[in-house]
């Protein structure tokens, strides 16, 4: 059993081994009356036994792997090479050390006064190039890591890299032909910060530091950047309920990246299909989906591809939104299924280079939703189990969100009297109340 083999390399071999450790993995994530009997971390040692539910995410947190990885068979004298889950590890620092949601949102809020300062009085001219390779260099390591890391371990280096590069545009030090490189990196952050916010479930603070994002890549005059930009607001309404405004800035967008060949274009088709579905239009959904499927074939990465993260739209991301906007419309046929399991499968591999934690977890919330309208309520369990598994610094507003839309569909279907729907229902129930959205200290 790996979660036997991974205890004994770290010479924990007893309860009284594992307690210690235990208490301090629970104290992280702020849980109380959760500790296990002796005897009962005898049985996970020693007889293989699967730790019951409200126990799990302390083990999660505490050895920094899965529940399924950690209970699967290793064979004697082999060498395990499951990937830890990415901010749990204890090799690695903790993601809710010393970090608080009500902090991270103080200090984001100076961030938003600080960009409106910015927004409003910019007085720019002309910094020596040893400078702006060092902020190339935290660019594109905050835009790899954002997608695959809690946003607790990036949010101050974010706002401090930001705040770098705002100081220089303001400075009166900045030469004309470094200028619109200054305004690029500028609307990539603010970008980040923005999607930060909403990950953080604050849509005011997120879509103004959005429009931040918006103004620099107009000062770039920089097209792709200007249509997610519009992305991006249209993001931040879905994921608020707002349906409407969420189809208005795609249509935005869309017609923004019209003549553009990189994949921003196919992301905005991605998002109206999915502001379409939850406003029960089918027919925009097929449109934009075939539209966005034709335009892959003619796809010509640019720069912003290159970048990488959420600045493309990768073919297996592509996969994920058509399934949700069909889930969306309630679908839940055999072919979709079959879709579905494809778009787990193409976000399995936590080292691949397009891997995105939330958006293993949405498409993991769609193959339950789309298992449940076709009647398999153990499917449905089965496909939400990591989610429900994920530690608190991995449950971000999108994730909650979508886990939550799983409980709505539970709710409404034909088996929700039994027992399997309502066991699954309640443990939904307590998935957002037990994180505080982001970790907490």
């Amino acid at each position: 059993m790996f979660f036997r083999h991974t205890l004994e390399q770290r010479g924990v071999r007893t309860p009284d081994d594992f307690l210690p450790q235990y208490r301090a993995a629970a104290a992280r994530l702020g849980l109380t009356n959760t500790e296990p009997a002796p005897k009962t971390v005898e049985g996970w040692l020693y007889s293989g036994r699967k730790p019951q539910r409200p126990f799990r995410p302390v083990i999660v947190e505490m050895l920094g792997y899965s529940i399924d990885d950690l209970w699967t068979d290793v064979p004697e004298g082999t060498t395990p090479a499951f990937a830890p889950l990415t901010g749990t590890s204890p090799t690695a620092p903790h993601a809710d050390a010393d970090v608080d949601l009500n902090e991270m949102k103080r200090t984001g809020t100076m961030a938003v006064r600080r960009a409106k300062e910015f927004l409003l009085g910019k007085d720019r001219e002309t910094v020596g190039d040893d400078t702006l390779g060092l902020l190339d260099d935290e660019v594109t390591r905050l835009v790899t890591a954002y997608p695959r890391q809690p946003l607790s371990t990036l949010w101050d280096d974010l706002l401090d890299t930001q705040e770098q590069v705002f100081r220089l545009l303001e400075g009166g030090r900045v030469r004309p032909s470094q200028l619109r490189d200054l305004n690029i990196k500028a609307a990539v952050l603010s970008f980040l910060v923005a999607k930060g916010f909403n990950d953080m479930e604050t849509p005011h603070q997120a879509m103004t530091m959005t429009r931040v994002a918006a103004s620099c890549a107009r000062d770039a005059e920089h097209p792709g950047l200007i249509a997610l930009s519009d992305g991006l607001k249209s993001l931040i309404a879905y994921w608020a309920d707002k349906p409407e405004d969420a189809y208005h800035y795609a249509g935005q967008g869309a017609a923004t990246a019209a003549d553009l060949r990189g994949t921003v274009g196919l992301w905005l088709l991605g998002l109206q299909a999915r502001a379409a579905a939850v406003l029960g239009d089918a027919e925009t959904v097929h449109a934009a989906n075939q539209q966005a499927a034709d335009r892959r074939e003619r796809v010509v990465p640019d720069d912003l591809d290159r970048l990488g993260g959420l600045f493309t739209y990768a073919p297996e991301k592509q996969l994920y939104y058509t399934v949700e906007s069909e889930a969306l419309l309630g679908h839940g046929n055999p072919q979709l299924a079959a879709q579905a399991e494809q778009a787990v499968q193409d976000f399995s591999d936590p080292s691949a280079p397009n891997w995105a934690f939330g958006d293993l977890a949405g498409s993991q919330c769609d193959l339950a939703l789309i298992r449940l309208f076709s009647g398999d309520v153990d499917g449905a369990a089965e496909a939400i189990r990591p989610v429900l598994d994920l530690p608190t610094s991995h449950r971000n507003n999108g994730i909650v969100v979508s886990a939550l839309r799983v409980r709505h569909a539970l709710m409404s279907s034909p088996a929700h009297t039994a027992a399997a729907a309502r066991d699954l229902r309640a443990e939904i129930e307590a998935f957002p109340v037990s994180r505080p959205a982001l970790p907490r200290g």
